[in-house]
């Protein structure tokens, strides 16, 4: 058993006091969603266009016809995934995320970890998506990528201002044109199909010599890293556990829903393209855009691309609100000196954590003017590797007290959990060495952080917390 698991007013870090943060009056978010704008608000973070114009024609011109049923398999592993953060979320619904719930079942140090990965991810995603927006805007307008990216993240952490309940409806309406345009995409594709349903499994690449290449079962399971980052966005569910009302109940089915809702929107529209496509030149191509023009005419080809250009900036709207909650949550639970966590502690008129709203919106603006490709690679990796201790995590999950706290509980538990570890460490051994090293490197010098400043102090910092009103 950690020491980590305790109530805000003995762990938070407070918005005034003494610079080392250890006085002054405790700092918690207002439970203000239920499951309806919980759900709107992760849906919008998986971003379902957004992932489908952007990533996946990444994984169209490696795997080919294969990349559907590559998809498959990533959302199937993420139902195993769900259930962890279902049952880890209800039981510390905590602003924190994974690293609260990590830090409380596997010990300090593996939280610490957990955090330096999903601020990798959370910090790194948002820019990388943003610079998108431009090609998708060139139907109308030629703007610059990285000015544009900017532009986008700035856009977004103005939002993240906000109350979160505003921030829910703007999302919302975003969304509702973002499926649109998955729809239509997938009614076209399928309209215009050349293939059959038996091609999905036909495991068919475009070579670079123009012949067709054969996908092995190696590169499929290599390709699972970013088909799980594909629908990671359902994780946010937890971070907002602490403003949804009823966290016991609603976390659960906010995270399961968001899943569900978010693999149809996504898988469809890539079956539709996988058989819509001319040959397989086109498909490895990866030119979505080009795709629905040839299929329909220009003007929905321009409707599909604005609509994807809103859903980039919906997911940047909700990746800030997302990371500036990671943020606050870090400076409450006392990981930085203790001026940082007092200012990071700070929360604004709306309710919002605004300092922390601007630390990681800002530097995401200036990170649309740097080469992010090894670091996008690095995502793909944290992604699995963050997954793989929280599923440790959800092991631990039912040890002394847990076992008698009043939870959503998984089926088939501890085979769950054992699975899923299995899966996950075999999918990181099938990683690229650099990225691998990449994110190792990370992680050793999170370690130092951790070994020379954090355990030290282990009485004054990092005393990871849960809100008081967890039982609700």
């Amino acid at each position: 058993m950690t020491d980590t698991l305790r109530p805000v007013d003995d762990a938070v870090a407070p918005a005034t006091g003494s610079p080392d943060g250890t006085t002054g009056s405790p700092q918690q978010l207002k439970r203000s969603i239920g499951v309806v704008g919980g759900t709107l608000l992760t849906l919008s973070c998986v971003t379902p266009a957004s992932t489908l114009f952007v990533v996946v024609p990444d994984l169209f011109g490696s795997l080919g016809t294969a990349t559907a049923l590559t998809i498959a398999i990533g959302s199937l592993l993420c139902i195993a995934v769900a259930f962890c953060y279902s049952e880890l979320g209800t039981l510390i619904p905590s602003a924190g995320g994974e690293y609260a719930m990590v830090s409380t079942m596997a010990g300090r140090l593996a939280g610490w970890l957990v955090f330096v990965l999903s601020l990798l991810v959370v910090m790194i995603v948002p820019p990388v998506i943003a610079m998108g927006t431009a090609d998708y805007l060139a139907p109308i307008v030629h703007l610059d990528p990285a000015m544009t990216g900017a532009g986008v993240m700035l856009l977004a952490t103005l939002a993240g201002l906000l109350d979160l309940r505003a921030n829910a409806w703007i999302t919302g309406i975003f969304l509702v044109l973002e499926v649109i345009a998955a729809g239509v995409v997938a009614v076209l594709g399928f309209a215009h199909s050349h293939r059959g349903a038996g091609s999905l499994v036909s495991m068919q690449v475009a070579g670079g010599d123009g012949h067709t290449d054969t996908v092995t079962a190696m590169l499929v399971v290599s390709g699972l890293a970013i088909a799980l980052f594909i629908t990671q966005g359902f994780s946010t569910a937890v971070y907002l556990s602490e403003e949804l009302e009823h966290p016991r109940r609603n976390v659960a089915r906010t995270v399961l829903a968001t899943l569900a809702i978010s693999t149809v929107i996504i898988l469809v529209p890539v079956v539709a393209i996988t058989m819509g496509a001319s040959d397989i030149k086109e498909l490895t191509g990866g030119d979505l855009s080009s795709m629905v023009t040839a299929w329909s005419n220009s003007a929905v080809g321009t409707f599909v691309s604005l609509c994807v250009a809103l859903a980039i900036i919906n997911a940047g709207i909700v990746m800030v609100i997302q990371n500036s909650r990671v943020l606050f949550a870090s400076a409450r639970d006392k990981a930085w000196p203790g001026p940082v966590n007092t200012v990071f502690a700070k929360l604004g008129r709306f309710g919002s954590p605004w300092v922390a709203t601007l630390a990681v919106g800002i530097p995401g603006a200036v990170l649309c003017f740097v080469n992010l490709d090894t670091l996008y690679g690095v995502t793909g990796v944290s992604v699995t590797a963050m997954y793989l201790l929280v599923a440790v995590a959800a092991l631990l999950a039912r040890r002394g007290a847990h076992r008698h706290t009043p939870a959503w509980r998984m089926p088939l538990w501890p085979a769950v959990p054992v699975l899923l570890i299995a899966v996950l460490a075999y999918i990181l051994s099938m990683q690229e060495v650099t990225y691998l090293l990449w994110t190792g490197g990370i992680m050793a010098v999170a370690t130092l952080y951790w070994a020379f400043y954090l355990r030290p102090r282990r009485d004054t910092r990092w005393l990871v917390s849960i809100p008081e009103d967890a039982q609700v």
